[in-house]
């Protein structure tokens, strides 16, 4: 897929990384750093320690999510770039539209992202 046909895919991926970076800068804080945003999210006297832990690792769950998905994104603005987007990155297949308008940081086409999935299950 050339530069133009990949236009309307780079405009969504980078409405999502944007969204991404500011969920990201939201759950840490702005501008201080992640430890500090959960010691200051955390932790309140009255609070039960378990629930705390669990609160804890929720939201660092998510980030850790929202941080996997913005590397995504990132890598499939590359692919527009080097001119390889809509290519599956293991079998070098076309990718359908359709796929790529409900996921555009989709790497991999269908048959592949089914194969690493249960790879990824069996591990």
């Amino acid at each position: 897929m050339d530069k133009t046909q990949a236009a309307p895919f780079r405009q969504q991926l980078l409405a999502q990384q944007s969204e991404l970076l500011a969920q990201l800068a939201a759950q840490r804080g702005g501008v201080i750093g992640r430890a500090e945003a959960a010691a200051d999210h955390f932790g309140q006297p009255e609070d039960p320690r378990a629930q705390v832990a669990t609160e804890r690792e929720l939201e660092f769950a998510l980030d850790e999510r929202e941080t996997a998905h913005l590397a995504a994104v990132e890598a499939a603005l590359a692919r527009i770039e080097a001119g390889t987007y809509g290519e599956c990155t293991d079998c070098g297949t076309h990718i359908t539209a359709a796929r790529l308008h409900t996921t555009p940081e989709a790497a991999r086409c269908v048959h592949c992202q089914e194969k690493a999935e249960q790879h990824r299950r069996a591990a």
